[in-house]
């Protein structure tokens, strides 16, 4: 997924961007390049791995046919002036209206028949992994050919570990469980991602291990070597704790293996994902073992971003997205919702929801960040008043771009709002959620882009901004109106030629066209179903699985889409079929569908198992 990009962006450099780049992969949290060269001084981090190097690029979010188709707002509280009861900004959310929690529907839909095409849907790729790559990481559909981007370690047969459980499937476990105690972490020939292989490899190993101990412990599967995979994960673990062996105590993102004598990279900054996203798995390893140390080295790191650097906060709770590994010191103006930064703020209430007696101060930081992000981030594309969205900052700038990898902010801020009881953060969140179905919904194929940008509504009464022909269906908001506060200008930039059709249907208009099979819009679809319970999200979940099994899918797996606004079968492929495809994407697609139970998300906030960034269900304290 990292292994196309051909440059890097720079936002406040408008002729860097790409228009519509058919074949340019951003991350979906991390860059390739940035693995291997050291991201500048420390790789990347966040959902755009699922989730780095974008360091200011773009950075401102039926039937199948078969072989077919700290120091911040207490708790719930409102800045001084600020966000008005119901969540809406000044200038910020319209939407249809919403209820509260679980208020949709009396109880869950199981649609057994959703749910089995995308079983069949994940045991057709997961046979076509298993037959032309394992154990290689991952398949390269294209080619039906293995690749290895994580370290050769089989990152497809650990990331699908735990939905082959939660699906019920005992020979595809037995398969993975035969594997998973045979993998030699301590070996590979390049460098380690300490972020991918937290999330992909330790991630998966819990998820799996608490899943099989618990709610799916009926399924056929060796126990011993259950137990064995947990072993695994510590053996792990012990290795990349030498990433911290730096100056102030940060994680370098690269380590050199060295034969299984693990040196730090060298890195000079490490971004706030990759720094902020460790803390839940590693909480979970040291509640399994009884060794404080995972917790304790990943949670004193975590306070470099709890407590930012004096300047590097431009918002209240919103920071900068890179730290100097030297001293802590944020060194970068830019941040967001988006890749390098996101699932630092993800990790934050979900940290809460771990354990809410030891990570209250993880909840305030995240209020705080959440409503800094309503009043001063919330934007509306001026062609679509009833749309909203989140909008990048880059320390003058609000830049009005978002990728696919934001669209998780609508199923986190639904998360938060059922688990504080807020509904301001459910209404916000389904905004989020409506408007990335919108970027779907203009499509070709039926798939959002990688990166989409829009003309905010505060800009549309500037003179001479706009071309005349798309202002004639504009809604004006005076600046005057504008969200108080904002010291930063609006990036005002218009669609280039050729997308005036997909920013009137939409609003947005596409910067980088290409669908790397990323998770983020039916993760927020997931959430706003078994928050509200209301089977239009299935609806949508649907839509969305059918678009992805009638364009993505290839002879032997599912491949990535070059342009997501022209059909044209292998002429419009890449090559490649990342492990989150069978952790998040088909996940998210199938629990939406699945039957209830423990592992599901709980409307009224009372979680047993809580998400990390790569989909794997982990096990509240």
């Amino acid at each position: 997924m990292r292994h196309h990009l051909l440059k890097r962006f720079d936002a406040s450099d408008k002729s860097s961007i790409p228009i519509i780049t058919p074949v340019v992969i951003l991350t979906r949290r991390h860059f390739q390049d940035q693995q291997r060269n050291g991201g500048g001084g420390g790789g990347g981090g966040g959902r755009g791995g699922e989730r780095g190097g974008l360091n200011g690029g773009l950075n401102n979010g039926g039937n199948v046919p078969p072989g077919g188709q700290s120091g911040g707002i207490p708790s719930g509280g409102i800045p001084p002036g600020g966000i008005p009861s119901g969540g809406v900004p000044p200038g910020g959310v319209i939407g249809p209206p919403t209820a509260g929690p679980g208020a949709g529907q009396g109880s869950y839909v199981h649609n057994e028949e959703r749910a089995n095409a995308v079983r069949e849907a994940f045991q057709f790729a997961w046979q076509g992994y298993r037959t032309h790559a394992f154990p290689h990481d991952e398949l390269k559909p294209g080619t039906n050919t293995p690749g290895d981007s994580r370290n050769g370690w089989g990152a497809t047969a650990v990331d699908a570990f735990d939905l082959a459980v939660i699906m019920r499937l005992p020979d595809v476990v037995a398969d993975m469980l035969n594997f998973i105690p045979t993998i030699d972490f301590s070996r590979t020939p390049t460098q380690v991602n300490v972020f991918e292989t937290n999330i992909r490899y330790i991630g998966g190993m819990l998820a799996g291990y608490d899943l099989l101990k618990g709610p799916f412990s009926t399924v056929p599967h060796d126990v011993g070597k259950r137990e064995k995979v947990l072993q695994q994960a510590v053996r792990l673990a012990d290795l990349l704790c030498s990433a911290f062996q730096t100056p102030s105590g940060l994680p370098d993102n690269i380590l050199n293996f060295n034969g299984g004598r693990p040196t730090v990279n060298g890195s000079a900054t490490a971004s706030i994902a990759t720094i902020g996203s460790l803390v839940l798995e590693w909480a979970r390893l040291s509640h399994l073992t009884n060794d404080p140390k995972y917790a304790r080295l990943t949670q004193t790191a975590q306070q470099f971003l709890l407590k930012p650097s004096p300047g590097g906060e431009p918002f209240p709770g919103l920071i900068g997205q890179y730290l100097r590994l030297t001293d802590g010191v944020i060194v970068d103006p830019k941040g967001g919702w988006g890749p390098e930064s996101d699932s630092f703020y993800e990790y934050l209430i979900k940290m809460f929801i771990y354990k809410p007696s030891d990570f209250a101060n993880y909840r305030d930081r995240w209020t705080t960040a959440a409503d800094s992000s309503m009043q001063y981030l919330a934007s509306r594309p001026a062609s679509r008043p009833q749309s909203t969205l989140m909008a990048h900052f880059d320390g003058t700038h609000i830049i009005p771009i978002g990728y696919h990898l934001d669209c998780f902010a609508g199923g986190n801020f639904l998360l938060g709002g059922a688990v504080l009881k807020q509904q301001n953060y459910i209404d916000f969140g389904l905004a989020l959620t409506q408007s990335c179905r919108d970027s779907y919904a203009g499509t070709v194929t039926g798939i959002g882009p990688e990166a989409f940008a829009w003309y905010p509504q505060t800009c549309a009464s500037q003179p001479g901004v706009l071309k005349a022909e798309l202002k004639a269906n504009l809604t004006f908001t005076p600046k005057s109106k504008a969200a108080a506060g904002i010291q930063a200008t609006v990036d005002c930039s218009q669609p280039p030629p050729g997308q005036d059709d997909y920013f009137q249907r939409t609003g947005l208009w596409i910067k980088a066209g290409s669908y790397d099979l990323r998770p983020e819009v039916l993760e927020s679809y997931y959430y706003a179903y078994r928050i509200t319970k209301n089977p239009m999200y299935q609806e949508w979940a649907w839509e969305a699985f059918q678009a992805i099994n009638t364009n993505a899918r290839v002879a032997a797996g599912f491949n990535i889409l070059g342009n997501v606004d022209q059909r044209g079968g292998a002429n419009n492929q890449a090559n490649n079929q990342e492990s989150f495809f069978f952790a998040e994407t088909l996940k998210y697609a199938y629990l939406i569908f699945a039957e209830d139970g423990p592992h599901q998300v709980n409307y009224q906030g009372k979680n047993t198992f809580v998400f990390n960034t790569e989909g794997h269900p982990i096990r509240v304290a």
